[in-house]
């Protein structure tokens, strides 16, 4: 049953292989568990935000505790929607698509993180695929960002094959250290001169009033 006040848990997102939802609270653990047995290499720090450092049930809660801000923080003027993703039934990542002002910049940008038995399958091109076709078809937005840390092939490889564009470099601080990190775009042609995943939406209109579109 979806929640009355808050329709946003009865969206579905499909792709021939994946499923992406608002997770509640079995679906939420089972993420957090999945962060917690690690996303990439101990040796590196793909993150500007170095959210998987710490105790695995450390990592665990604070995914656990993030993803419930995000509803809890919700306004149609800054949101992020932070999907559950599923294969075959079993949560494998994250997916986020975010909006600021969307309903005048008609932008969005991602983020995601796949747990390290999931990844080298093509899954972080289809559920970035994914949540694409919902941000362009579905709430008509005209431009997709992302970023990557220089060095994270993973990640700028997902968005050479999705169509985005270099728009410059940015510089961060991580753990005491200067990082460079490359912006990427992807306006509306080219996504749709890339498309290549079959994506179906169900439930976007109960919720459509929380995007400000």
């Amino acid at each position: 049953m979806t929640p009355r006040h808050w329709p946003l848990y009865g969206l579905r997102v499909r792709t021939p292989r994946l499923e992406l939802r608002l997770p509640g609270p079995d679906l939420l653990d089972a993420l957090a568990s999945v962060a917690a047995d690690g996303v990439h290499a101990p040796d590196s720090m793909p993150f500007t935000v170095p959210w998987t450092e710490g105790a695995p049930d450390e990592v665990g809660r604070a995914v656990y505790q993030h993803v419930l801000a995000t509803v809890a923080n919700w306004s149609v003027r800054d949101w992020t929607l932070s999907l559950a993703v599923l294969h075959e039934g079993e949560v494998v990542g994250r997916q986020d698509v975010s909006g600021r002002e969307f309903g005048v910049t008609r932008e969005v940008a991602t983020g995601s993180w796949l747990g390290l038995a999931h990844q080298g399958r093509g899954i972080g091109t289809e559920m970035r695929a994914a949540v694409l076709h919902l941000a362009f078809a579905g709430l008509g937005a005209r431009y997709a960002t992302s970023g990557a840390v220089n060095g994270n092939t993973r990640s700028l490889g997902v968005s050479r094959r999705l169509g985005y564009v270099p728009d410059g470099l940015d510089v961060e601080a991580v753990r005491g250290e200067s990082v460079t990190v490359r912006r990427l775009r992807l306006d509306r042609a080219r996504w749709e001169e890339h498309r290549s995943v079959e994506v179906t939406v169900e439930g976007l209109d109960a919720c459509r009033a929380n995007f400000g579109g």
